[in-house]
C-alpha cells in the first residue's frame, strides 16, 4: 500500500494591515580586529542594544561613538536641586545626559523643557528620552538657539525654577567626521552647529582676509602662530574644503616650527576658533546672558558649563553684575571643576567650568 505524502501546506496569504517586512541587510565588514571609522563602530552608535560593550568603553576613559558622557552631573544636581513639581529648562539638550538625571527630580507634577539647535541630534535625543517612558506631559523638546531663550516663557509665564546651559559641544559632534569639528578624520570642514542654516566654515575662508582670519585666531584661540596660518591658508592654491586638508596646510605652514606632538594643540585651537565664528558663539552667549533674569522665577537655580576662558568670562561677568544690582541672591566666586577622578574618566571634561546664580528669592546656596 503506497502512503500518499501531504501537499505542503501554502503560505499564508500577505497581511493587508501590516506592510511585509524589510530584507534582511548585512552589516558591512571592516578591516582589521575592531572598528576604526565612525560609520564602522556598529556596537557603539547602537549603545542600548549593546549595554555591556559601551560600559568596557566607558570604563577604558573613552567616549563610545554617538553618544555622550554628561560632565559634573553631580555637582549640577546639587545647584540647580530639582524639585517634585518644579518646572526646569536644558538649553543646550544635547544627547540628554543631564536631562536624563533631572527628570525623575522633577517628579510627579513637573516637567523639562528642552531646546537645541542642532537639526541632526536632537531628534534622536527626544527619540531615546521617548523610549525611556518620558512623555510629551512631562518632556517637551524644542529647536531653538539658547540665545533666544526668552521664546520659551510663553511656556511658563512665570519663569523657570532651574535652567541649564552646557556650552560644550558634543561628543556627537566631534567625533562624526561628516560634522568637521576634528583633524583627526577627513571630512567636509562644515563646523556648524546647525548644518542646517548658515554657511559652513569652508565658505567662510573663502571670504574672509588674511587679516581678519589672524585677527580671529588670536582673538577666540590666543593661538601664538596667528599670522602664520591664516596666511598659509588663504595662500593655498586649492580651496580648503576638508578637515585634513585644513591640518595639512596648518602643518606646511608651521613646518619651521617642529614640534614633538606634532602641532596638536595648535590644530585644536586653529578648529576651535573657526568653530566660534561660524556659530557667532560669545554673541550667542551674551544674548543668553542678558534673557537669562527674566526667565527665572524668584529663587530659581542657574548652572552654565563652560570650556573655553572667553566664555567663563562673560559668565562671571555677568552675574556679578546681576548680583550688584540685586537681582542674584548669591552666585559663584570662583568656578566649579570637574573632580580628578571624573578628569581621568572622561578626558574630554578637563577643560570645564561650572558656574552657578540664584535669582533674589531665596538663601544662597554653599559649594
Amino acid at each position: 500500500m503506497s502512503i500518499q505524502k501531504p501537499a505542503p501546506a501554502s503560505p499564508p496569504a500577505p497581511s493587508l494591515s501590516s506592510p511585509p517586512s524589510s530584507p534582511h541587510v548585512r552589516r558591512k565588514r571592516y578591516r582589521g580586529t575592531h572598528p576604526r571609522k565612525f560609520e564602522e563602530k556598529y556596537k557603539e552608535l547602537n549603545s542600548q542594544q549593546f549595554v555591556a560593550d559601551v560600559e568596557k568603553i566607558i570604563a577604558r576613559g573613552q567616549t563610545p561613538a554617538g553618544t555622550h558622557r554628561p560632565i559634573c552631573v553631580d555637582e549640577i544636581l546639587a545647584i540647580l536641586n530639582p524639585q517634585p513639581g518644579e518646572i526646569a529648562l536644558d538649553v543646550t539638550l544635547g544627547f540628554g545626559g543631564h536631562a536624563e538625571t533631572l527628570l525623575p527630580r522633577l517628579l510627579p507634577g513637573g516637567k523639562l523643557y528642552g531646546t537645541d539647535v542642532d537639526s541632526l541630534e536632537r531628534p534622536r535625543t527626544e527619540a531615546r528620552l521617548r523610549a525611556l517612558g518620558y512623555g510629551e506631559e512631562v518632556l517637551v523638546v524644542r529647536e531653538l538657539n539658547f540665545a533666544d531663550i526668552e521664546h520659551m516663557l510663553p511656556k511658563t509665564p512665570g519663569g523657570f525654577d532651574c535652567i541649564l546651559a552646557d556650552l560644550g559641544v558634543s561628543s556627537m559632534q566631534l567625533d562624526n567626521p561628516q560634522r568637521g569639528f576634528s583633524y583627526k578624520n577627513d571630512g567636509p570642514l562644515d563646523l556648524r552647529l546647525n548644518p542646517l542654516r548658515g554657511e559652513p566654515a569652508s565658505a567662510l575662508l573663502r571670504t574672509i582676509s588674511a587679516f581678519e582670519l589672524a585677527q580671529l585666531f588670536t582673538t577666540y584661540a590666543d593661538e601664538p602662530h596667528a599670522s602664520r596660518i591664516a596666511y598659509g591658508i588663504k595662500n593655498s592654491k586649492l580651496p580648503i574644503t576638508h578637515t585634513l586638508q585644513l591640518a595639512k596646510n596648518v602643518r606646511d605652514s608651521l613646518k619651521d616650527f617642529p614640534e614633538k606632538n606634532d602641532h596638536k594643540k595648535t590644530l585644536a585651537r586653529t578648529f576651535m576658533a573657526l568653530r566660534i565664528q561660524v556659530n557667532n558663539e560669545f554673541a550667542v552667549l551674551d544674548r543668553f546672558l542678558a534673557a537669562l533674569p527674566a526667565c527665572m522665577k524668584p529663587g530659581a537655580r542657574v548652572a552654565v558649563l563652560s570650556f573655553h576662558s572667553g566664555e567663563d568670562k562673560r559668565i562671571e561677568q555677568a552675574f556679578r553684575q546681576y548680583a550688584d544690582k540685586g537681582i542674584f541672591s548669591s552666585v559663584a566666586v570662583e568656578p566649579i571643576r570637574p573632580t580628578p577622578d571624573e578628569q581621568r574618566s572622561n578626558p574630554r571634561s578637563s577643560s570645564a567650568r561650572l558656574r552657578w546664580a540664584v535669582r533674589r528669592g531665596a538663601s544662597a546656596l554653599r559649594f
